[in-house]
């Protein structure tokens, strides 16, 4: 009657091997680390790693482990002083071509990692994390907009056949020199009905008939304001993709914004992602011209002078098919016919109808895709380190158009399958309106303070020790083995969370500990049933068998039932409040397992095979 087949007994045994296995990574704590990575055109080597090793010698820090692996390099060290000394010595030493990012590295056993057993993430209010303030380039937006403004103003004079010489971006605005007079007023009247935030101006002196926009106050602000929310929405879009648990992204002053990132494992990669401002412009060649002529100085008026990968010279139109601003979806792959990297790129409607009119028109001619990426490199300066911006334009592909295509195409020409995975996530995620730049990168401590912290900790304990003296005490042995199963469910829901790889958090530890009180609740509601069929005069076998099986469904309905609510705490809910619902769920089912299954089985055990007289309940 009261007896387990073996298939549960193993059953049990498993979950419990597998719990504790994974449980276990969450006691060996963690190391402050660099991690360093390459940008595209570097590799993270055994030469990279003996400048790491020159730039600590000279810092004079002595580095707990070096360890290189997948292309990238991670420094240990013993504390966050040592850390943070060797961060500065070592971005000076690598340059620009490397990512130096602050790290707390798991001490992990190796034989843990053979089976993928990594621990939990802590969120900043329990562990800290990864802190990044970030600075929007304000003047880059405005100077973005007067380049757009230009490119508007050449096809819009073209479409209504107004005669001009050039447009350039002078002085802070955007000056247009027409052929005469009555040209300049036919454009002043079109561009005042057009772009009202132009504010136009006829500079006197001079030759011929200029005309001068500057853009209004107004929008100059409406432009600062603009690229500061859309860096905002871009910054969450590249968080999602990178699946960072309850980040924290929000304004501060009217041109920073604070980034942080709790949990975060992989710091090198989201600090090269956050700051990235990589971007796609597609345009044609110019085969009219002759390219030498370029390289010397002689650059025609509507092309540009690029270079390609390999450094050879290149002239493509100055008009932009489409940019990276119009592009919906990106995804990597692999091309079908020559098997390299590519990136399968879904554009707007816009975007689609300009690349349709262009490939229809231009059937045999070639096309280029230019790569546009803003870096930041430190560099010493009167012996002081300085951060300065460096922009890079090359010619990642240059292909004939075969066909007519618009919405979906392929860009190939990437050097290799992970720049593939990283493009197509920036150009998923959005452009950023304007270049940002990390003016500061920190780990942060618990922002209630670790003394609260050991506290709320502290509290959870004692309170565990208490249950578990009541339930011995009043329960005696029954009391005992649901002690054992109330512990191994803090494991199951531990194990679970870091196969999951969740983020713990104080809203949390609130669900673990509601789900400790419920586990109880279920052995409480159980023994006392079993006490109850003793009263009757049932045997204590039998009593034991009713006792778990009419408890069940009581049971089975209270967990069900707020397990539904977490359910829908988790689908409304935000932040904190999902952290809790994911923890209650989790505790849910396991204290279901341990409580019922547990119980019974460590019960059937002891008594199973026994002819017994009185239970110890």
């Amino acid at each position: 009657m009261n007896r387990y087949p073996l298939w549960k007994h193993t059953l049990i045994l498993i979950v419990i091997f597998v719990g504790v296995l994974y449980f276990l990574p969450n006691l060996f704590g963690e190391d402050p680390a660099l991690q360093i990575s390459s940008t595209r055109s570097a590799t993270v080597d055994l030469s990279t790693q003996s400048t790491v090793e020159g730039a600590l010698a000279r810092a004079g820090v002595d580095a707990k482990a070096i360890e290189l692996s997948e292309g990238r390099l991670l420094v240990r060290f013993t504390d966050t002083e040592a850390q943070l000394k060797a961060q500065d010595e070592v971005k000076i030493a690598l340059g620009g071509d490397y990512v130096v990012a602050l790290n707390l590295a798991p001490s992990t056993p190796g034989w843990l990692e053979m089976f993928d057993a990594q621990p939990m993430y802590l969120g900043l209010d329990l562990r800290g994390g990864v802190h990044f303030l970030m600075e929007v380039d304000m003047k880059a937006a405005v100077k973005q907009a007067e380049e757009r403004y230009i490119s508007d103003l050449r096809t819009l004079f073209r479409g209504e056949k107004i005669r001009y010489l050039n447009i350039t971006q002078e002085g802070g605005g955007v000056r247009v020199q027409f052929r005469d007079a009555e040209q300049r007023e036919k454009g002043r009247a079109l561009i005042e009905r057009e772009y009202p935030g132009l504010q136009l101006t006829e500079p006197e002196g001079g030759r011929g008939f200029p005309l001068w926009g500057t853009i209004s106050p107004e929008e100059r602000q409406e432009l600062k304001e603009f690229a500061l929310q859309q860096n905002i929405t871009t910054l969450r879009n590249r968080v999602n993709e990178l699946g960072v648990a309850e980040p924290v992204i929000q304004q501060q002053g009217d041109s920073r914004i604070v980034v942080q990132l709790p949990g975060v494992q992989d710091t090198a990669r989201a600090k090269e992602i956050l700051g990235a401002t990589a971007t796609l412009e597609y345009r044609l060649a110019d085969t009219e011209h002759d390219v030498q002529k370029a390289v010397a100085g002689q650059v025609p008026p509507g092309s540009r002078l690029y270079k390609e990968r390999n450094g050879a010279p290149i002239l493509l139109s100055k008009r932009v098919i489409v940019t990276g601003d119009q592009i919906i979806d990106a995804a990597s792959g692999f091309d079908s016919q020559s098997g390299s990297p590519a990136v399968f790129v879904t554009l707007d409607g816009q975007g689609a109808r300009k690349m349709s009119k262009v490939t229809r028109d231009n059937i045999g001619k070639p096309m280029a895709v230019v790569f546009i990426e803003n870096k930041s490199e430190t560099r010493l300066v009167n012996n002081k380190p300085v951060t300065v911006q460096r922009r890079v334009e090359e010619v990642i592909n240059v292909a004939t158009i075969r066909d007519h295509f618009s919405k979906r195409f392929q860009t190939t020409g990437l050097d290799s399958s992970e720049e593939a995975r990283d493009l197509a996530l920036l150009l998923r995620a959005g452009a950023l309106a304007a270049p940002v730049q990390i003016i500061e990168e920190r780990t942060v401590g618990p922002s209630l303070g670790q003394e609260n912290i050991d506290q709320g900790f502290n509290s959870v304990v004692v309170g565990f020790i208490v249950v578990l003296i009541f339930m011995a005490v009043y329960y005696r042995l029954f009391g005992l083995v649901a002690n054992v199963a109330l512990f191994a469910n803090l494991v199951l829901i531990v194990a679970v969370l870091s196969m999951l790889q969740a983020t713990l958090t104080l809203p949390g530890i609130a669900g673990i500990v509601l789900t400790v009180g419920m586990a109880v609740d279920a052995n409480v509601l159980i023994f006392e049933r079993i006490r109850e069929e003793l009263r009757i005069g049932n045997s204590p076998q039998a009593s034991i068998h009713s006792g778990y099986e009419k408890a069940l469904s009581t049971i089975a309905d209270a967990n069900i039932t707020t397990l539904i609510a977490a359910i829908v705490l988790f689908s409304f809910g935000t932040g904190p409040i999902k952290g809790f619902a994911v923890t209650l769920s989790i505790g849910i089912v396991t204290s279901m397992f341990t409580a019922i299954m547990g119980t019974r089985a460590l019960v059937n055990l002891y008594y199973g095979r026994k002819r017994v007289e009185k239970l110890a309940i």
